[in-house]
């Protein structure tokens, strides 16, 4: 965990992927797919808002795995040992960092929200993580929409051969 990181967010992969309607019904179809939909998801949340995102997957069912760590989309993704579920890995990793740093969990498991508050970290809901994400999504696109304004403003002022000129520059990257 990098030092310079001001706070962490734990997101209980399965837990959320069952809470939002959109990303069980894709379970339903591929459980993978409604991972990565997760992940990127929450790829955009991390880099709007500066919090790192850790996503923990339970693979506590599958025999012989073992702990694996990855980063997809910039977002650090666990997938938990055999016999460990998500909850023991986030209570494990937060009890190392929980006083040093802001953590929150993201989980609607109520004993384990219970157990992050004891640890020092702060407990968010699947349904407060998905209010979150949109009010960050609607924030992007406004972004985007005043840059695509200054870039549209800024093009009509140009000549056709400073845009010819320009277009050729862009091609021949």
């Amino acid at each position: 965990m990098g030092s310079k990181t001001k706070e962490y967010l734990f997101v209980d992969g399965y837990n959320i992927i069952n809470a939002w309607s959109e990303l069980k019904e894709s379970s339903t179809i591929s459980l993978e797919s409604a991972r990565n939909q997760l992940i990127e998801v929450m790829a955009e949340y991390q880099s709007y808002t500066g919090i790192k995102v850790i996503i923990v997957f339970d693979a506590h069912l599958v025999k012989g795995s073992s702990e694996k760590k990855e980063i997809q989309y910039g977002v650090e993704v666990v997938y938990t040992k055999e016999r460990e579920t998500a909850d023991s890995y986030i209570e494990k990793t937060l009890h190392s960092i929980g006083r040093k740093k802001r953590v929150r969990v993201a989980t609607s498991d109520w004993a384990e929200q219970q157990i992050v508050l004891g640890r020092g970290g702060t407990r968010i809901s699947a349904r407060e993580l998905k209010e979150e994400v949109r009010i960050a999504k609607k924030a992007i696109e406004k972004k985007a929409e005043k840059i695509k304004e200054v870039n549209d403003s800024l093009m009509g002022r140009l000549d056709a051969t400073t845009l010819e000129k320009l277009e050729k520059m862009r091609r021949n990257k």
